[in-house]
């Protein structure tokens, strides 16, 4: 894969005699620049491996590199997840897998080689599929997670969350995998909810989870704003940008998102008329009833869904909503003791 990807004018090979150096290493590579310049990869291979597993890996070969000043750690595997791949970039390691994801960085000679193979292990079985926080039971118990402290005990899991058993062990199991939770002494524990939300969003996403209608408010957001306060309407959440403004407002919202399971009764009610284009009301039909859960009563009477759903609906959401998920995260991160 990597000799593949090198410029024609550069050259890689093994290196036939192991030397006490290379002890420990499960290859040892050397790329040659043009010039003659050397660099020397020293390769761990893995047949399987997971997020949680890469500080143990980035260690082992920190003490390898070290015995050859200037070498590079790459790590080689049957498939490297996503969520792996970055967690190896950011610990400034190469990598290469058999589907075509390829990351090596080499300062001398200079050499910077990055390529796309898959997303998804080919060679996974069938059977529940791993690598995902899909569905219901994932969007139960993540919100859970991320809606209240920790640390948890499985059973207050499962009766917080509303979700099954055997759901909240699989979720939880492929958040350790992810480095997202861990268990010790029965406990569970999420040592980083930002990081668990976005990997969240990666999986839930507001526009193609839920069945969304679009619409257009006539008389302008304010207006639109006073119908829904005003109507029978119940049921209903507000999120997006109006949402984040009980928190942390951006700028002036341009747009409304709100979930309610009867779009075309709520839509009447509210004197919105459906559109192709130029919305600025989207109607969510949500996928799940979590999404409602833990709303707050805010904007003058408003129902608003609970901060955790609002920044996951703006992290994929149209327009400027990714940067205002970002802002909505800061005023998170500094007021956790007020909505957590």
């Amino acid at each position: 894969m990597i000799r593949d990807r090198l410029p024609s004018t550069w050259s890689l090979s093994t290196n036939g005699r192991q030397r006490p150096s290379d002890r420990g290493a499960d290859a040892v590579l050397s790329i040659r620049a043009p010039d003659g310049k050397e660099a020397i990869l020293i390769v761990e291979a893995k047949r399987l491996l997971e997020v949680r597993d890469v500080a143990t890996i980035r260690e082992q070969l920190v003490n390898l590199t070290a015995r050859q000043p200037g070498s590079v750690g790459v790590v080689v595997a049957r498939y490297l997840s996503k969520a792996t791949r970055q967690r190896l970039a950011e610990a400034g390691l190469s990598f290469a897998d058999a589907t075509g994801n390829v990351l090596v960085r080499v300062e001398a000679p200079s050499l910077f080689i990055s390529d796309r193979g898959a997303d998804n292990d080919p060679w996974r079985g069938p059977g529940r599929p791993r690598g995902t926080l899909k569905g219901e039971p994932a969007a139960k118990v993540v919100r859970a997670l991320l809606d209240f402290r920790g640390p948890w005990k499985i059973r207050d899991l499962v009766r917080i969350s509303k979700a099954s058993t055997g759901s909240a062990y699989r979720v939880i199991e492929f958040l350790e995998t992810e480095a997202l939770a861990t268990r010790e002494g029965g406990l569970i524990s999420v040592p980083d909810w930002s990081s668990l939300l976005r990997r969240w969003s990666e999986d839930y996403q507001f526009l193609h989870t839920n069945t969304i209608t679009r619409w257009i408010a006539p008389r302008g957001l304010a207006a639109f704003l006073e119908q829904v306060r005003n109507s029978d309407i119940d049921g209903y959440a507000l999120t997006g940008s109006v949402g984040a403004a009980v928190w942390e407002s951006y700028a002036p919202a341009r747009s409304a998102m709100v979930y309610v399971s009867a779009a075309e009764r709520a839509a009447k009610e509210w004197g919105l008329r459906p559109t192709e284009s130029g919305a600025n009301v989207l109607i969510a039909k949500p996928a799940y009833p979590v999404v409602l859960e833990r709303t707050v009563t805010a904007l003058d009477g408003l129902q608003v869904a609970a901060p955790t759903q609002v920044a996951v609906d703006l992290m994929t959401g149209p327009g400027r909503a990714p940067s205002e998920a970002e802002e909505l995260l800061e005023w998170m991160e500094r007021n956790e003791q007020s909505w957590r």
